[in-house]
């Protein structure tokens, strides 16, 4: 049986598989030949853990990052990145911005840019942006976004082509299971394995359900008096799928 221990800095989230495997693609990239691309692609799922990962990599290697919003343009884009640069309130046309920004992003041994959602720059047209920071300084930049995120890059055949490193944000096994639970479940509450088991196949293994039903479960023992939590009922755990209609009475 494991123990739970005390919060931990989320910081901490190192050893899971997909934040490790956000830190590799960003060393490829920073230490690649001069010949080669610099572009990365994340993708994955939703839930993955993507975003856990970039913020670790923000944080290791002072990347600068900025989500793509719904509403944003290819003006709100090169504001975000020049307020990462920097530059409290930026003003100027999107060329004039552009040229700002390339003109820092194209100094020696810069850290990498992160383009979270990227997705969306796709959909909305302005992915050439991105790519033409990119040509300009050789920057180090990984796109992140969902599991269609590579067929969705065919649209520019030019920036697809320059993508040097492809990686998958996988589901969590129990390993990582096992960390989260470690991260979160407080002192004085157990579980087994067959306890995260049933979490990670419930949440599909998606860390961020995960961590929901750890969270749900803690609560449910605090609410039960009990300091274990393998007695927690599979109908309970949340899965992401929408309530039952329940059925009227003829």
């Amino acid at each position: 049986m494991s123990t739970g221990t005390s919060h931990k800095p989320k910081g901490t989230l190192a050893p899971l598989k997909n934040v490790a495997a956000m830190l590799t693609l960003a060393e490829r990239l920073i230490e690649r030949a001069p010949h080669l691309p610099g572009l990365g692609v994340f993708n994955g799922y939703s839930g993955y853990g993507k975003t856990f990962a970039a913020i670790y990599l923000q944080n290791k290697k002072d990347a600068l990052r900025v989500e793509i919003g719904d509403s944003w343009t290819r003006l709100t884009l090169i504001r975000a990145i020049m307020k990462e640069l920097g530059v409290h309130d930026p003003k100027g046309t999107v060329p004039k911005l552009t040229e700002m920004a390339i003109e820092r992003l194209a100094m020696p041994g810069h850290p990498p840019l992160l383009i979270d959602e990227a997705d969306k720059a796709v959909d909305k047209g302005f992915i050439e942006i991105i790519r033409e920071i990119h040509e300009a300084t050789q920057v180090p930049i990984i796109l992140i976004g969902e599991e269609e995120l590579p067929s969705k890059l065919q649209r520019s055949e030019r920036t697809h082509n320059r993508v040097l490193e492809w990686v998958a944000a996988q589901p969590c096994d129990l390993e990582d299971t096992q960390l989260l639970a470690r991260l979160f479940v407080p002192e004085g509450l157990s579980y087994s394995d067959d306890f995260l088991e049933r979490n990670r196949h419930k949440s599909a293994g998606r860390a961020r359900r995960i961590t929901v039903n750890i969270e749900k479960a803690i609560e449910w023992a605090r609410v039960h008096n009990i300091a274990n939590l393998d007695s927690f009922p599979d109908s309970e755990f949340y899965t992401g799928e929408p309530p039952a209609r329940a059925r009227r009475a003829a």
